[in-house]
């Protein structure tokens, strides 16, 4: 069941399947994404929104987290090590940080399918529409995807697990500066991710109670 917001809402929307989203988030509001039906891959990536030169850096929120996986109390990490969000709440858990973006070139390269835009090219538009382009996209999070890893580092076949997720599900996070947030609500159909029948999503600003 999806918690009720404590706060101010300044942004609730829906995001269709296969569509980006972008927003900026003040610093101490938070972003809820919402896995409406469960199952849907969320390609997500953050930006200082007033130098957005300084972006969300896998490594550093890796290496600080001591896990490839991404939960309740994680630390999203810029490329110069300041915190840019927090995921506060999270109720599937789990989260990727290594799988990165479809797009058009790796479904032809992974799944033999060509003409199939991914979150790759959903990226760029939200980033053009915001100045930004090609240079700025970098590894992204996959909210409620998995990416299994053998003891050995091995991969296992197709990259992406079916997802665990259910509908209802959400991530929550707080913007510890001001931050311009990119979503993809990812459109692929090769992989066992959402059942190949993306869904959508919902997409919540809100300043909480007493910020």
């Amino acid at each position: 069941m999806v918690q009720a917001i404590e706060g101010e809402v300044l942004m609730d929307e829906p995001v269709a399947p296969g569509t980006p989203w972008w927003g900026r988030v003040e610093r101490g509001c938070c972003l809820r994404i919402v896995d409406l039906h469960g199952r849907q891959g969320v390609d997500f990536l953050c930006y200082n929104a007033d130098a957005p030169e300084e972006r969300y850096h896998a490594p550093n929120t890796m290496k600080a987290a001591g896990s490839i996986l991404l939960n309740q109390g994680s630390v999203l990490y810029s490329d110069v090590a300041r915190p840019l969000m927090t995921v506060v709440e999270d109720t599937c858990g789990g989260h990727d940080t290594i799988g990165g973006c479809c797009s058009a070139p790796s479904n032809e390269l992974l799944y033999g399918v060509r003409d199939t835009p991914g979150c790759r090219e959903n990226f760029l538009a939200a980033l053009e529409a915001n100045g930004l382009g090609r240079r700025d996209i970098v590894p992204n999070i996959n909210f409620f995807c998995e990416v299994p890893v053998a003891g050995d580092g091995a991969l296992v076949p197709g990259v992406f697990a079916r997802g665990h997720s259910v509908a209802g599900d959400y991530v929550e996070l707080r913007a510890e500066q001001r931050v311009l947030a990119v979503v993809s609500n990812c459109p692929q159909v090769n992989n066992p991710c959402n059942d190949g029948a993306p869904s959508e999503i919902q997409i919540l600003i809100y300043r909480p109670a007493g910020a």
